[in-house]
């Protein structure tokens, strides 16, 4: 029987130390057959800092891709996506740290033709459950639990995707979501609503430091990126009438209460024509209702 062949993409944007500190981890990973890892491949998102010269310098091993402007995280995760030549993608973090057996228990679990992706298990998190709550669709923690479990979305910092299935559905949403926020959940859900299974598995573990640069951002930036990718999310994806009915309904209350919110709304709906195109292909293309999504959750 021909071994599973994995690739794993890091995407990289002015992490030259964190790439320093913990390539070498990736490697050792690499070095254990069990993980059947055949390529590691740094996408690099136009940094400024020496990244690139460092993965050349010190990391020869590593495949690197470089964009020459700056596109975000979801682009990156794409072209890396597109360049790689594994049945299954790793998606790393650059502050993201495995553990030297970490796909040893995951790659079985992809012998069942359904399952789409798979989350890597970060210390003190779990599956995650998904609600809608309020006219909106929240997420969170499950219980943690030392079986293999249900999840509502599978990380992009750390998870394992189908490749073939990846490039069916099209991969992140660069158009949409882009510079982050809201893309991986976007990618499990339009999964699920085609009938495809996402999995948490409690002993793939690996260690998030949560170093990203994402942190050095504005903080009020970065609250509206994510309050508008939640917007547009809802609008794209949920198409069952009676849940789209419960949001505007909490939408108008939201709005009412935080005025402020308004912002949010003209931000999501200066997309609004990429939307409703998604939207009408989404609605064309799933198998599994909204409802019957959430009742798992």
């Amino acid at each position: 029987m021909t071994k599973t062949k994995v690739s794993i993409i890091i995407p990289s944007y002015n992490t030259e130390w964190l790439l320093e500190k913990n390539i070498p981890h990736v490697l050792s990973a690499q070095k254990n057959e069990k993980n059947n890892i055949i390529e590691i491949i740094v996408v690099d998102d136009a940094s400024p800092d020496g990244s690139v010269g460092l993965l050349k310098k010190k990391f020869p091993e590593v495949k690197v891709v470089q964009h020459k402007i700056n596109r975000g995280f979801s682009s990156s995760v794409n072209t890396g996506a597109r360049t790689s030549k594994g049945d299954l993608l790793v998606l790393l973090n650059t502050d993201v740290i495995p553990e030297r057996d970490f796909l040893v228990s995951t790659l079985p679990l992809f012998k069942d033709n359904n399952v789409f992706a798979i989350s890597l298990s970060e210390k003190d998190y779990s599956w995650a459950k998904g609600e809608f709550k309020n006219g909106f669709v929240e997420h969170g923690a499950g219980i943690k639990t030392k079986k293999v479990h249900d999840t509502f979305w599978v990380s992009g910092g750390s998870g394992v995707f189908r490749r073939n299935y990846w490039m069916s559905l099209g991969g992140m949403d660069e158009k949409l979501l882009s510079p982050f926020y809201w893309e991986d959940l976007d990618l499990s859900y339009r999964a699920l609503k085609r009938g495809y299974k996402l999995l948490w598995d409690p002993d793939a573990r690996v260690l998030h430091k949560h170093e990203s640069t994402i942190g050095l951002l504005p903080k009020k930036y970065v609250g509206r990126i994510r309050e508008r990718n939640q917007l547009i999310f809802i609008w794209k994806n949920i198409t069952s009438p009676t849940l789209i009915r419960k949001h505007i309904i909490g939408l108008s209350k939201r709005t009412l209460r935080h005025p402020g919110y308004v912002r949010i709304v003209m931000m999501a709906l200066s997309k609004i024509r990429w939307i409703l195109r998604a939207r009408k292909k989404e609605k064309k293309d799933c198998k599994v209702s909204d409802e019957a999504i959430f009742a798992r959750f």
